[in-house]
């Protein structure tokens, strides 16, 4: 007998949507959307209804703890008990911390699941305790955005993104929503029919959505900071900003503007690869248009400029006075809506003083060099693939073969990291445990039950955290509080955003709207930022005191090979989640436009090599002019299975920082591109 039960999506994506599930037999055997979300509106991407069956159930499901009986990398394990692999967690990790110190011990985690439970609550408050490294994992993906909108608006939240259906404009700045934020497509398109709105898309590749644009942009990648500077000058220029709004709301409007001008538009146009018609045409659109909506995705934060590129672009409203009604603003900020209590939730109190932070991106050079005392000799990765999802793959590869660094592995499936691990530890499904879901893409908050028992012997984070506390010692009442205490830990109840519920007894199949004053966010309206000026700063006095970076800025990147790759999102993955199904096998191509192809003697369907210092990709080649010259694009995410010689994408990327939160650069990759020989294997 089929029973339909509600859910929630916890995967990385803004969108965070409310699902039904269809349960048989304790099996998940279908997936669909509903209308519980309004943002959602009861649409799920293809990702998620078809790979959500064979993900929970499928032939690479861990079922069971093993031990590594092989060589790391050679995916060979035996079976054995929980308290087998509990012990050898202990025994290595004591070993380890007597041999090294405690900061030996790192956990090398990221955004698998985004509930509150699993993604970061009893395993912080376990890694606090031990003492371990803690971790800049920020640094790999949206800390650059999230700390260039704290630096310009503190913690106010932006607007609920249902208020793009009342924009007449939309620009859409670096965010491909029909891959990565799918539901805000619908209300662009309400936008244009009840507004007539038109709508601007700003990405070096002709996405889907710029092909029903009025207007694309495609500049070179890392330069976004340049294109909002010209736009700053041209809105000067011609009238365009709102002094009266910069007076009373804006902090730091001449030191921006002196940047600002240094790139007016026919500089800009040269530095951006764009024609200088382009730019005056947006700036216009942009300054007519009263109600004018900017979407700011992840896309522009990938590179060496990507914190100034952010801010540049937030700066924009707030020049032009384009907030305070709906259907104008930011569509940026939706984590700030929610009233999350972290410190509760993770006690960083139990952080022993003077406990150095690693960033995440460094954790290959760490391992191959040694280059820090202690050095690392003991890895606890969860909720993230490494080798497949950091930078300069090879490096970190090398640092994970290692025999004298011990690795437990916590996942749902066998990834490609999980087989230099030497300990595995099967993780639930968020189908099969109840965890808080916010989202970073709307203003709603959701709960979860389990739908279906947990599969094999697997457990969730926190039962795995709180057995491996008692396995230590560590016996404070915090670790052994019950999920339904650690939802009551993850917000203030107290808050009026909550309406008097408690975070645990949030009724299923509801999403709790996050309301300010008994009214949904409009920034300058009802929400103000949370900066020490309690104004808009364009020059961050918390940017300046931890980053030195008070005003925006631009630079150049030097580079010894001639083409860009950039590598956005998969209509096939998140992030690498579902990389090990059949659905999402296959090599990804790379795309090139017909120049770059021409000058190098290349055709559309041809197999060729993509290298550089780093590594080397052999991919498919695609013909387009759908991708600007001078860059080219392939899909991140991919597993070892779909390349002949054992590296994707990631091998090329540099593992460089931005300007800031010491961010990952991927969008910096620089490469050359030859014909390549496929093995038969491949070309079949």
């Amino acid at each position: 007998m089929t029973t339909e039960l509600p859910s929630v999506c916890p995967l990385d994506c803004p969108d965070t949507c409310s699902l039904t599930v269809s349960v048989d037999d304790d099996r998940v055997v279908k997936v669909r959307g509903t209308d519980v979300n309004p943002f959602t509106e009861g649409v799920l991407c293809n990702k998620v209804t078809h790979y959500f069956p064979d993900f929970v159930h499928g032939g690479n499901r861990l079922r069971h703890p093993q031990k590594r009986v092989g060589a790391k990398g050679e995916g060979a394990f035996e079976r054995i008990a929980w308290d087998e692999a509990f012990d050898i967690v202990h025994d290595r990790i004591t070993d380890v911390i007597d041999r090294y110190g405690r900061e030996a011990v790192m956990p090398l985690n990221y955004a698998g699941p985004h509930g509150m439970l699993m993604y970061a609550s009893m395993d912080l408050r376990f890694f606090h305790r031990l003492g371990a490294s803690l971790i800049n994992r920020r640094a790999l993906c949206g800390g650059i955005k999230a700390e260039a909108y704290a630096g310009t608006y503190g913690n106010a939240p932006g607007m609920r993104p249902e208020q793009v259906a009342n924009a007449e404009l939309i620009v859409v700045w670096g965010n491909n929503v029909t891959y990565s934020n799918l539901h805000l497509m619908p209300q662009i398109n309400k936008a244009r029919k009840a507004c007539g709105a038109k709508v601007v898309v700003i990405d070096p590749k002709r996405v889907k959505v710029a092909e029903q644009a009025d207007l694309h942009l495609a500049p070179r990648p890392g330069t976004d900071v340049v294109l909002a500077f010209a736009i700053a000058c041209e809105l000067e220029r011609t009238g365009g900003l709102d002094h009266g709004f910069i007076s009373e709301h804006v902090k730091g409007f001449e030191p921006f503007m002196e940047r600002a001008r240094e790139y007016p538009p026919e500089k800009a146009a040269d530095v951006c690869g764009l024609a200088v018609e382009e730019i005056r045409r947006f700036a216009a659109l942009y300054r007519e248009t009263e109600k004018a909506i900017i979407s700011v995705g992840n896309g522009l934060e990938r590179n060496r400029n990507g914190g100034s590129g952010v801010r540049a672009v937030l700066a924009l409203p707030a020049l032009a006075g384009k907030f305070g009604q709906p259907g104008t603003g930011l569509v940026a900020g939706a984590g700030n809506a929610f009233p999350k209590t972290a410190a509760r939730l993770g006690r960083p109190d139990l952080v022993p003083e003077g406990t150095r932070t690693l960033n995440i991106l460094d954790v290959g050079r760490h391992l191959t060099e040694e280059d820090i005392d202690p050095p690392l000799k003991a890895l606890f990765v969860y909720n993230h693939n490494p080798v497949i999802v950091h930078p300069d793959q090879n490096l970190i590869r090398r640092g994970f073969e290692r025999e004298d660094v011990f690795i437990v592995g916590c996942d749902i499936a066998m990834t490609d990291s999980l087989t230099y691990a030497d300990v595995i530890l099967p993780a639930c499904t968020h189908f099969e445990y109840a965890d808080l879901y916010p989202a970073y893409g709307h203003h709603h908050l959701q709960r979860g039950d389990p739908v279906i028992p947990p599969v094999g012997e697997s457990l969730p984070n926190t039962e795995i955290f709180r057995r491996l506390a008692k396995r230590f010692g560590f016996n404070d009442p915090i670790f052994e509080a019950s999920d339904k205490e650690l939802m009551d830990d993850a917000v203030d109840g107290s808050d009026p955003r909550m309406k008097g519920i408690k975070a645990s007894e949030l009724p299923l199949a509801t999403a709790l709207p996050m309301e300010f004053g008994g009214e949904e966010a409009i920034p300058f309206r009802n929400v103000f930022p949370g900066t020490p000026s309690g104004r808009v700063e364009l020059e961050s006095v918390y940017l300046t005191e931890a980053y030195d970076e008070p005003v925006a800025s631009y630079r150049p990147l030097k580079a010894a090979h001639p083409l860009a790759l950039i590598t956005p999102s998969s209509d096939k993955r998140i992030t690498s989640t579902f990389g090990g199904l059949k659905w999402s096998d296959g090599t990804p191509p790379l795309e090139m436009h017909p120049d770059d192809a021409a000058a190098r003697g290349l055709r559309d369907g041809q197999w060729v090599r993509a290298w550089n210092e780093r590594g080397e990709v052999h991919l498919p080649l695609i013909v387009t002019d759908a991708v600007r010259p001078g860059v080219c694009y392939s899909e991140k995410g991919a597993w070892f299975r779909t390349s002949d010689n054992m590296q994707t994408v990631s091998a090329l990327a540099p593992a460089t920082h931005a300007d800031l939160c010491e961010g990952a650069c991927f969008n910096d990759t620089r490469v050359e591109v030859a014909a390549y020989q496929a093995p038969a294997q491949a070309a079949e």
